[in-house]
Parts: structure tokens; sequence; C-alpha cells
């Protein structure tokens, strides 16, 4: 009876602890952002949830998992941080300054217009431009906003930037203080110094879809719930910003890229790589919604942008019936552009692939792997997988098995994700 008993207990607790993790992996920039309305303080914001939720760990497997995780964690959080204010004897204060605030904000709504064009309505996106104040670096920038708002663990951004967990930990850690120095208050910034942030902002936005799009570690092949939020998010910003061409591009490059989520795992959450994708899955309305987001990016007649010339090839392949009938020299034309304005090793890498494909699958197999050895001493590609992966894919493409195995071996040694490295070692045992 007591081991049935213990048993049953084990399960509970692994369950709720799998609830923990799924809500906080979902609604922690949600989270993060009331409470840093409701608090003033990003830093404390932040420290108040990771309090609540080591809460719901102790709790929740004892006494069940609420139906509403998050507005549990909020709550908790929000009782934590009047907690931490009567002991710091400042209560008192505290509330009558909520409510002199609370009066103001109700004065104000009175005299207002029904929407404000230039007011960020929306607690996630303010916490993505208070993330990105110019006080901070760029780098410090992009870590805390990955970790506060794409919810990733600081190993996840060091494998995304390929450097050491302290590097990213200490990053974030003086992110934080940095903002508190500066009082860097939690609002809409004004139009002028919105645009000054928007680079910073779009970036980031790009780089928590790209890991929803792609996980660089864990179980998932996708984490299609951080690419919804990012689209989301840049919808919003469209509308605030509906004169800047990026935004638009970068829209159009998510909500196309997006069309093919359905066909990207099969029903065991397998990857099913492009070449072997039902197209019928594409999502149809995404790809219409990134048409139009590109024709919009193209209509200001200001050339296209890096991610709008990304979302030009995402546009190609959307076009496509099938590998076969994509205009390849479109794709490298746009990897060419996109070499003259943002180049990068992994911009250089993807035009390599497609240069492969324009006189079919096995003819450009060879011009491709000068270009991808020619890569082999980039810094930013030496412990990345994506390089090793694309040679073990060319070398089988020329029939030269053996190194193919060896490459898409090391491939997979350099993944963290298990469903890429599964992918990869079943390559390596094939040998193409």
């Amino acid at each position: 009876m007591t081991e049935a008993h213990d048993e049953t207990a084990r399960r509970a607790e692994a369950s709720a602890r799998r609830a923990v993790v799924a809500v906080w992996r979902i609604e922690s920039a949600r989270i993060v952002a009331t409470l840093t309305r409701y608090t003033g303080d990003f830093a404390l914001a932040e420290d108040l949830a990771q309090d609540a939720l080591t809460d719901a760990l102790a709790q929740w497997p004892t006494q069940g998992v609420p139906r509403n995780g998050a507005a549990w964690l909020t709550s908790v959080a929000k009782r934590k941080a009047i907690d931490r204010w009567r002991r710091q004897e400042r209560f008192a204060e505290r509330v009558e300054a909520m409510g002199l605030d609370l009066e103001r904000a109700q004065a104000e709504a009175a005299d207002a217009l029904p929407w404000d064009p230039d007011e960020i309505d929306d607690d996630v996106l303010r916490l993505v431009f208070t993330a990105c104040h110019p006080v901070l670096s760029q780098q410090a920038r992009v870590a805390l906003t990955l970790r506060v708002v794409g919810g990733l663990e600081t190993t996840e951004i060091a494998r995304l930037f390929m450097v050491p967990v302290a590097t990213i930990q200490q990053r974030i850690v003086r992110a934080k203080q940095a903002l508190a120095d500066a009082d860097v208050p939690f609002e809409t910034p004004p139009r002028a110094e919105r645009q000054q942030r928007l680079s910073a902002v779009l970036g980031v936005l790009y780089l928590i879809f790209t890991e929803g799009h792609a996980a660089t570690a864990g179980d998932d092949w996708m984490r299609p719930e951080l690419s919804r939020e990012a689209i989301r998010l840049t919808r919003i910003l469209a509308a605030l910003q509906p004169d800047e061409p990026e935004v638009h591009g970068l829209l159009a490059l998510m909500e196309l890229t997006a069309a093919r989520f359905p066909a990207r795992v099969d029903a065991r959450g397998e990857p099913v790589l492009l070449a072997d994708q039902d197209r019928r899955r594409w999502d149809r309305g995404a790809i219409r919604r990134g048409t139009a987001a590109l024709d919009r990016a193209e209509s200001f007649g200001r050339g296209l942008g890096p991610y709008a010339l990304q979302a030009a090839i995402a546009q190609t392949h959307a076009d496509a019936s099938d590998l076969a009938s994509t205009d390849w020299a479109r794709i490298v034309a746009a990897y060419e552009g996109l070499e003259q304005i943002a180049p990068s090793p992994i911009v250089t890498l993807n035009r390599a692939v497609a240069l492969s494909m324009v006189r079919g699958p096995d003819g450009g197999a060879d011009a491709a792997l000068a270009i991808v050895d020619g890569l082999a001493g980039e810094r930013a590609l030496a412990m990345s997988h994506l390089l090793p992966s694309v040679r073990g894919e060319l070398l089988a493409r020329l029939s030269r098995d053996d190194e193919a195995r060896v490459a898409f071996a090391l491939a997979a040694e350099r993944t963290e994700n298990a469903r890429e490295r599964a992918v990869l070692l079943a390559k390596a045992a094939a040998g193409r």
C-alpha cells in the first residue's frame, strides 16, 4: 500500500511540475510585464515572478494545479510585493502613491481620446521596449529580452550566440542593474525615442520567433508558442509604426515562415524537412497575410531591408508547388542582396544551399561545397551544428558517403535539440 501511495504521489508531483513548466513557458512574459507595471520595478518584477514560481513548484503537487495557473502566479507575486513593501516600512506610502496614480489614470482616461495611436496598449510590448532601452548595450538588450520576454533559459541564449553561459548570466545581471540605476520607467517611449529603439526591438522579436521556429535545445523540434507571441507583438508594432517598411518586412517573414508550421512535424512530433513536407498543409491564410505585409514593405519604394529580403525568400518557397519547381535563382539573388546589406556567415551558408539547388539537387553541389568549406574558419559557426549539417548534405549528393557520415555525426554532437540530433544521427547511419 505504501509503495502504491508513493507512486501515486510521485506521479502527481511530476504532473504538477509539468503544469508549472508549461504555464511559465507560455505566460512568463505576461506575468513579468504585469508585475513590472504593478511595482514600477523591472528587476523586482522578475524576482517576484521567480519566487512565485518556486511556490508553485512546492504547492501545486500537493494542493493541485489551479484552473488559471498564470493568475495564481501573478496573485502570489503581488502578495509577495506587498509583503516586501511592508517589511521595508513603505507600505502605507506606496499604497497612497498607487491610489494617487489610480485617480490620475482615471481622470486622464475620462479626458482621453478613444484611441491614442502613439500608445502601446500591451504590457509585453512595453516590456520589450523597456528591455531595449539605450542605456543598455545591444548585447545586453538582446540577452535580457530573450530571457524575460522570450522565456529562454540562459543556456539556450548562450547557445544562440555561441558564448559561455556565464557570459550571458553576467549580461543579464548587469542589464537589470543598469535599468535600475538609470531608473528606467515602464512606459511607452516617446515617438522620437521609440525610433531609436526600433532596430533593437525588431532584432529581439526576430530572435524570439527564430527560437520558436527551430528550438536550440530541448526535446521539441519547435516552440510554436514563442513564434506566435513574436508574431502578435510584431502585428501590434506594425499598427504602431505603419510607415516603417522593415516592421512590415519582419511581419511578412514571420507569417510566411509560420505558414509551414503545420507541415514541419508529423503526428508523433518528429521533424519533417522541407523536401518532404505536404504543402497542402501549409497555412494559406498566413501566406496571404505575409504576402500582403511584404507588398506593404515594398510599397514605400525604399528597397527591401534584411527582413523583407528574407520574406521574399519565404514567399518564393510559398509560391512553389514542390521543391523542384522552386525558383532557386531568385532565392540565390535574394541571399546575394542580403550579403550586401547584412552580411553574416549564416547568410552565406544559406546562399550555398540555394546555389546547390539552382542546377538541380546534384548539379550545384560542388560549387556550394566550395563555399561551405570556405566558412570553416568562421568563429560564428565554430560550435554550430549548421555547417557540418549542410556539408553532410552536399557530400551525400556527391556520393561521398563516408565523409557525409562524419559530417552528420559531428553535427549531431553539436546540436542541443534532441529531435534534430535524432535526424542527424539517422543521416549519419545512412550516409546520406
